[in-house]
């Protein structure tokens, strides 16, 4: 690869890198970014990263609150920020599509309530239920021991955004295609895309190891893997296939599934 050809291949990397972000996060990005529907696509390759960055923005919360308060409340404000970073955006995707699983009906039915911006019952006690789940088990790990608890955080909210990739890249979308968030991320996502995912999340996963060890993160991998494995099924039989919303949910689900899993694990 000559010169020109290696600042080409760094500059798109970096651009999918900020996509990511932008999309993902409510964390400022240079305005000018160069934009197309396939860097958008793309992008999907670096969301282990940029989960792995909103686990390092709360855990960076939960170490300077731990420093004046109690556990709970310093555990409250770490999760907060991560909410913050996001914008809820995973969160909303998780009481969407607990309305709609909650509420029954045909698959018509649960796309339609999906589209409704309004939150439910069900909803509602599903996000409260998750962030309790989540809590608790941070307490718990905190209580253990702060470095094994932020590594374990850290690592679960990279992999957690390895969820969505899997769905995408394994279920077709299910709602309609021209009225979605991102248009682009309606489509598969590529090999290349998936393998580039993949090396992060590995990367995440020996970074954790080297410091919580080996046993909780093998356990909250196979929590993942678990997990996203019946969300596929479930999905290919509810919808047919994902939506931005269950996406979301996904993410939510198996960064709870994660964290109890390496709390269980953790010696």
């Amino acid at each position: 690869m000559n010169e020109d050809a290696a600042r080409a291949s760094s500059a798109r990397f970096g651009l999918r890198l900020l996509l990511a972000v932008q999309f993902l996060t409510r964390l400022p990005v240079p305005h000018a970014l160069a934009f197309s529907e396939t860097l958008l696509n793309e992008s999907a390759r670096h969301f282990p990263a940029v989960g792995a960055l909103v686990g390092l923005i709360g855990a960076a919360v939960l170490a300077a609150a731990l420093m004046a308060l109690p556990a709970t409340l310093a555990v409250l404000l770490a999760i907060a920020a991560t909410i913050a970073a996001t914008g809820a955006f995973h969160e909303d995707g998780l009481a969407d599509t607990c309305d709609a699983l909650g509420a029954g009906g045909d698959r018509a039915r649960a796309l339609a309530i999906m589209k409704d911006s309004r939150i439910g019952s069900f909803g509602t006690i599903a996000l409260l239920l998750r962030l309790a789940l989540e809590a608790a088990a941070l307490v718990a790990l905190a209580e253990r021991g702060l470095a094994q608890a932020v590594a374990l955080w850290v690592f679960a909210h990279g992999l957690s955004r390895l969820a969505p990739v899997l769905l995408i890249a394994s279920l077709p979308y299910a709602g309609d295609a021209n009225a979605a968030r991102a248009k682009p991320l309606a489509r598969r996502v590529g090999g290349i895309t998936l393998a580039v995912a993949l090396s992060w999340s590995a990367a995440l996963a020996l970074a954790a190891a080297a410091i919580a060890g080996a046993r909780p993160v093998l356990a909250a991998a196979a929590a993942l893997g678990a997990v996203a494995l019946a969300l596929r099924h479930a999905l290919a039989r509810w919808l047919g296939g994902y939506t931005g919303d269950t996406l979301g949910a996904a993410q939510q689900l198996t960064l709870l599934a994660m964290l109890l899993a390496a709390l269980a694990a953790a010696a």
